[in-house]
């Protein structure tokens, strides 16, 4: 969930202040200094976060605290994109995907402009026993018209030399830098852990001890993301700190 979302399908983010209002990140922000930072220092290192991937070693919830994928559960998620609303609703199914050996839990995801729709997504991911949430690949679709016009950024973990990344550590720490999907040259995303102990707030409430994370791809070296997630919750908001502005926020929760 919130790949598709987060990286080329949506060019996300959108942040509040905190009386509720947008505000428009300056590259020149401390914060998106700090994120600069971080992502260059990750540039140039290895990944310090690179579990090994065992298919008998992983099981059947999703409850990392600051992904948890409990099945039936509904985001709503809303945004802005070249000057039109979007609205992103994000659903954790109660269906199984196998793949790589291992029971991955569905996420479908839509985008919506002016209530029709533009993309359709299939996440997949899947738990491993130490806790670290695995994103093992997607299916997705453009509309247009209501036609099908590209299905580009879509993988699959084993197919084709893509291989699995990670959405999220169990234990996620400062500087941990980690990939998140890999299928060369298509899907690149990278993120690392700029900050902890966050306080946030957005239109669906208020949370605290929040996580941000830089998110990027070499493939497209000039844009860079910040993403908030949340205890028990999960993605609650992100900004594009460069390149064509964007912003996403969640406004409804269900369960």
């Amino acid at each position: 969930m919130w790949r598709s979302l987060l990286a080329a399908v949506v060019a996300l983010p959108l942040i509040l202040s905190c009386d509720g209002q947008p505000t428009q990140p300056s590259d020149a922000s401390p914060e998106s200094s700090a994120i600069r930072s971080a992502e260059q220092s990750a540039v140039a290192a290895d990944f310090t976060f690179s579990p090994r991937f065992d298919p008998h070693k992983f099981v059947r919830v999703v409850d990392n605290r600051f992904f948890p994928l409990r099945p039936g559960t509904r985001y709503v998620y809303r945004g802005e994109e070249d000057g039109e609303t979007e609205t992103n609703i994000t659903i954790v199914t109660h269906d199984r995907k196998a793949i790589l050996g291992v029971s991955a839990v569905v996420v479908l995801d839509r985008v919506f402009v002016q209530g029709e729709l533009k993309e359709k997504t299939f996440d997949w991911y899947a738990q491993d026993e130490d806790g670290n949430v695995w994103y093992l690949g997607e299916n997705t679709k453009e509309y247009e018209n209501g036609r099908v016009v590209s299905t580009e950024g879509s993988w699959k973990a084993g197919r084709h030399g893509a291989k699995p990344g990670i959405i999220m550590p169990a234990h996620p720490r400062i500087g941990d830098h980690y990939r998140q999907e890999f299928l060369e040259g298509e899907a690149e995303d990278e993120a690392k852990v700029a900050a902890r102990d966050l306080d946030i707030f957005v239109p669906y409430g208020a949370f605290h001890n929040c996580i941000r994370t830089a998110e990027f791809t070499r493939l497209e070296p000039h844009v860079r993301e910040a993403k908030i997630y949340c205890p028990r919750v999960g993605f609650v908001k992100a900004r594009r700190l460069q390149g064509p502005p964007v912003r996403l926020v969640l406004t409804q929760l269900t369960r």
